[in-house]
């Protein structure tokens, strides 16, 4: 076998079937659930959504103590067990459950979580986003419809949104003083670390504003363009630069201009004061570090 072979991929139907044949057999699952964006209809399907499950199980120990059970689901390209990497912070980890993460050679992956069935009423956290395949013991009878409810973006209130934008504009600075530098590496760190987190933030309850709170732009925006006209759309991407400084330079313009539009309207629509003051301090201090740089060059 040689490393381009073509591997047929399975229809979902084929990958739910031995998900639920799996737990049918076995008398250790109790129950099984699908979270994620295949529980989400407002997601456009394509045959790159995770099958997320959740096995809600007996005997925890018994499946840990031997992963060759998870042969069943296929060969596999890659798969990490997150609960057991030194990498992984145990303070972020779930205390009860244990992953399986792991793509197939057909391209499906399957993002497989194990929940001890007798912490269920202690420790278990109910995601909005959960259809129920399998319930041997009426575990969930009364669980809502799945919806997106839990990912919708949130009402700022007034401190959050102030303390975006100072950390927005704060760390902006950093990003001129690694340019002035040359520090690429910094720069672009900063510019995709902290300012980017807040842009993110700041673009989120933009379009929360716009739809009355009730629409999930997705981790990292990755819905944003459904909700964005295609100007905006356009000029987000634009911020994203390669590793020249002059590139960099007109991102962090752009950027600066997109959050001070988002901002503005968020205010407005939410009664909000804006610090002004501090947003043109920034960029009369952005521009004239521009300048030197440039007189550099």
């Amino acid at each position: 076998m040689n490393d381009h072979q073509y591997y047929q991929m399975r229809t979902p139907d084929e990958i739910k079937k031995i998900i639920l044949d799996k737990a049918i057999t076995d008398s250790r699952i109790r129950a099984v659930l699908l979270n994620g964006s295949r529980a989400n209809q407002n997601v456009p399907p394509d045959g790159l959504r995770d099958f997320d499950i959740v096995y809600i199980v007996q005997q925890m120990d018994s499946f840990i103590a031997d992963h060759d059970w998870i042969s069943i689901f296929g060969e596999k390209l890659i798969w990490q067990l997150p609960d057991e990497m030194e990498l992984c912070s145990r303070e972020n980890k779930p205390s009860e459950s244990f992953h399986y993460l792991m793509l197939f050679k057909d391209g499906h992956r399957i993002d497989l979580t194990l929940f001890p069935v007798e912490k269920i009423k202690t420790d278990f956290t109910s995601d909005s986003l959960t259809v129920v395949w399998l319930d041997k013991d009426n575990l969930f009878e009364n669980i809502e419809p799945a919806s997106d409810k839990d990912y919708r973006v949130g009402r700022p209130t007034e401190k959050e949104f102030r303390d975006a934008c100072n950390e927005f504009w704060w760390v902006s600075t950093y990003i001129a003083k690694g340019l002035r530098r040359q520090e690429i590496s910094y720069a672009k760190a900063m510019m995709e670390g902290p300012v980017r987190k807040m842009f993110l933030k700041i673009t989120d309850w933009y379009i929360g504003t716009r739809n009355n709170f009730s629409v999930a732009p997705g981790l990292h925006g990755k819905y944003m363009r459904q909700y964005l006209s295609d100007e905006e759309y356009i000029d987000w991407l634009k911020t994203y630069p390669d590793a020249k400084s002059k590139n960099i330079w007109n991102a962090l313009f752009l950027m600066t201009g997109i959050f001070k539009s988002f901002a503005c309207s968020i205010a407005e629509k939410l009664h909000f004061s804006y610090n002004s003051h501090e947003q043109d301090n920034v960029m009369s201090y952005l521009r004239d570090q521009h300048e030197k740089a440039m007189g550099t060059d």
